[in-house]
């Protein structure tokens, strides 16, 4: 897939969208701030150079010396990695509309990556749907996530006590 110019993301619920020109080196970096920052076992980033917001701005935590990573304040999506001393912003590949379109090329801080990371691959997989258990969930389930893609309006965060 080739990506579209300019490359566009945000978060879950809508609230921050960006935008960029172009995308950098993509990594995934297995240092234990990254994964919890990421609450996963890696946090996967792309440098964005020109970045710009284009819905709301990412409210920011400090988690060092020398980093504050930011993050939508209204649903929690982890969003941006930005070093005191760094000329660009790093976005989370999650985050773009079309994260197939930009694999990983290079793993960084491996001495904190978790033992059994390599193994994951080998895993038995299985497709959503594929266990009947799981219809009574899956039937009527209704997505309130922001579609990949901008939209001229962001309608406000609906929870599921809105429905009852």
């Amino acid at each position: 897939m080739t990506l579209p110019s300019p490359v566009t993301g945000g978060c879950q619920c809508g609230a921050v969208r960006f935008a960029a020109p172009a995308l950098g080196r993509a990594s995934i970096c297995h240092c234990r701030m990254c994964q919890k920052a990421f609450g996963g076992y890696f946090g996967p980033l792309v440098a964005a150079p020109g970045l710009v917001w284009t819905r709301g701005a990412p409210a920011e935590f400090r988690s060092s010396n020398k980093v504050r990573r930011g993050f939508c304040a209204a649903c929690g999506t982890p969003l941006t990695y930005r070093a005191d001393d760094a000329q660009t912003v790093d976005v989370a590949l999650g985050a773009l509309d079309h994260p197939e379109a930009v694999p990983p090329t290079v793993q960084i801080a491996v001495e904190s990556r978790v033992s059994f990371f390599a193994a994951l691959a080998g895993l038995p997989e299985e497709r959503t749907g594929a266990d009947p258990r799981d219809a009574p969930f899956q039937d009527g389930l209704v997505s309130y996530q922001h579609p990949d893609h901008d939209t001229a309006t962001w309608p406000e965060p609906r929870s599921p006590a809105d429905e009852i």
